[in-house]
């Protein structure tokens, strides 16, 4: 009878240690997804300062270049695409990242060619007001990059716990599938080619 007492005892110390294995597994992917879904609302709301920027600059630079209509249009454009995608924080698959990475860097060219045309109006390019959101144009990209790498990371550690032996049972279980990652920009591989 003790013999029996003891199995009984020693499985049921065994089903106690595996359910708290996988209570801690589940709330640890628990954990790693809230901070990836933390680490993309930090993503989104420095994109969010960017595109809060833009209609600042574009009036400012409107003021001296006037007739510059048709890029003020495609600011214009690119930023309410940009601003009007929303991507799921709970399903960061890499094809709706790609997605919002593909019209953020719509934007991104777009804001390119507006800061160009300061190059053209020296008035433009000495006016303080038009230097400040350039100077706060420039930190929120570098906000951006930092960001984006934050989140990279956030996910990369996440997608290690969801694919690591055992925690992937309780992944499976549980439905915790792995997030996308940011991508470097089609082409940044290659060096621009620079002539004199």
């Amino acid at each position: 009878m003790k013999k029996g007492l003891s199995t009984t005892a020693i499985l049921l110390i065994l089903a106690v240690v595996v359910i708290a294995w996988g209570v801690k597994a589940y709330n640890n992917l628990v954990s790693g997804e809230e901070t990836v879904s933390t680490a993309w609302a930090q993503v989104e709301n420095v994109y969010q300062r960017r595109a809060d920027l833009i209609p600042n600059l574009v009036a400012t630079v409107k003021g001296y270049a006037a007739h510059e209509q048709s890029t003020f249009e495609a600011v214009t454009q690119a930023r309410a695409n940009a601003t009007g995608m929303t991507v799921d924080a709970s399903n960061l698959t890499p094809e709706q990242i790609a997605e919002f990475q593909k019209a953020q860097g719509q934007l991104s060219t777009a804001l390119g060619r507006l800061i160009a045309i300061s190059e053209n109006y020296p008035e433009l390019k000495a006016n303080e007001n038009f230097k400040d959101l350039q100077a706060q144009l420039e930190g929120t990209e570098n906000r951006i990059s930092t960001e984006r790498m934050k989140f990279n990371e956030a996910a990369k550690k996440f997608n290690v716990s969801v694919r690591r032996f055992p925690a992937n049972i309780i992944a499976g279980i549980f439905g915790f599938q792995t997030k996308g990652y940011f991508e470097a920009a089609e082409g940044a591989s290659t060096a621009p080619k620079v002539e004199f």
